[in-house]
């Protein structure tokens, strides 16, 4: 991408600058007396904190790390949102994918993150806890949670309420405050800088109509108003500033829900509107504020969700590159990747613009797991 190559050539310079400073920055923490304060220890000696900051915003993604480690104040600036609004203001941001993949076999998993060119930049080191499934998963700030789900101890599995955090910028797992109610096989999205869980089932497998919602400046859930009716299976994703919860099943329905629950943040209640679209969805992901989803019955065909207008559309998935008929979506550079749920060695990954003119919205792209795509996320940094 030439953002990307532009953002290379700046970052030369600003990592010779900070080699530099580093050594300076370290003596002058040296002889600061533990009673001071630390909002007085400048970012980098002799600048201006607002220049620093910009200097730190320069650096590549992949030093972000080793700057964490320099001093509290850089990991402190490195983990707030104050960072990622310098990194977007410099142009620097860049975005990968993190992609929860498996072996054929099925028996082990990892998160491995790729770049908007295909290459591995890492493999992440295991979540804290006891092995996990039927969690969810989601983005906020730059951060990927990892939330509550079956923990499966000495093989017994039963629904848990413990929410576990991986820093992109650090390059570290972190445990965050539980939910108030155990759940798993739930839905969870981000709107508007916060988190919800909805429903899925409890730890005596009951269905749960309860949801909670995280602000990760307080690093707390808070449960809001409930479901009308009990609800597990289903997806979540925000689009206009709105919550919406499709698909999935209720003890108060006979086979999958028809209905989409829409929850409004500003006015903290729900309505509902009839799903016109999708009932058994097998993927999603939401590209520029719409919503594209893969059905069971239409294993080859797109279905598009415009939230202005309550719109769908669909459009036939092309046999090139692969004939599977099993995906799992991933979201790069504004494109929707078709990762295969088959354990086909030679397929290709689809790719589908939104944008591109015409006739021209499918191509195949280099970005490929290693393994089988269970799930994925985007984080921009």
């Amino acid at each position: 991408m030439p953002a990307f190559e532009r953002g290379k050539k700046r970052n030369k310079g600003s990592i010779e600058c900070l080699t530099s400073l580093v050594d300076q920055d370290k003596w002058i923490h040296s002889k600061v007396n533990e009673g001071d304060k630390f909002e007085a220890i400048p970012l980098l000696p002799g600048l201006p904190d607002d220049v620093a900051k910009y200097c730190l915003a320069l650096v590549p993604r992949s030093s972000f790390p080793s700057m964490g480690g320099v001093c509290k104040r850089w990991r402190s600036f490195i983990e707030s949102k104050e960072f990622l609004r310098e990194r977007t203001m410099a142009g620097m941001v860049e975005e990968w994918l993190y992609v929860l993949t498996t072996e054929s076999e099925g028996k082990e998993s990892r998160w491995e993150v790729l770049d908007c060119l295909g290459h591995k930049r890492q493999v992440l080191q295991l979540m804290p806890g006891p092995t996990k499934v039927g969690f969810g998963v989601t983005v906020v700030n730059g951060k990927l949670l990892a939330i509550a789900g079956y923990s499966v101890i000495d093989g017994i599995a039963s629904a848990s309420p413990d929410v576990y955090q991986y820093d992109s910028c650090l390059n570290r797992w972190s445990r965050l405050a539980d939910l108030n109610v155990a759940r798993a096989d739930f839905a969870c999205a981000e709107v508007n800088g916060k988190v919800y869980v909805v429903g899925g089932y409890g730890v005596e497998g009951e269905s749960l109509s309860t949801v909670e919602v995280y602000d990760p400046d307080t690093d707390k859930w808070t449960l809001v108003e409930s479901l009308r009716r009990p609800r597990w299976g289903c997806f979540a994703c925000g689009l206009n500033g709105k919550l919406y919860v499709w698909c999935g099943r209720s003890s108060l329905t006979i086979g999958n829900s028809r209905f989409v629950d829409v929850y409004n943040p500003e006015n903290r209640n729900w309505c509902e509107m009839k799903n016109g679209g999708c009932v058994m969805v097998t993927t999603h992901a939401v590209v520029e504020k719409t919503l594209f989803c893969m059905e069971w019955k239409n294993p080859r065909k797109l279905a598009i969700f415009d939230p202005n207008d309550g719109s769908w559309k669909r459009v036939w998935v092309p046999l090139t590159g692969s004939t599977s008929v099993g995906f799992r979506f991933g979201i790069l550079d504004g494109k929707l990747l078709l990762f295969t749920v088959e354990g086909a060695h030679d397929y290709q990954t689809l790719s589908y613009d939104p944008n591109a003119r015409p006739g021209s919205e499918w191509q195949t792209s280099n970005i490929k797991p290693s393994g089988l795509c269970l799930c994925s996320v985007t984080i921009k940094v």
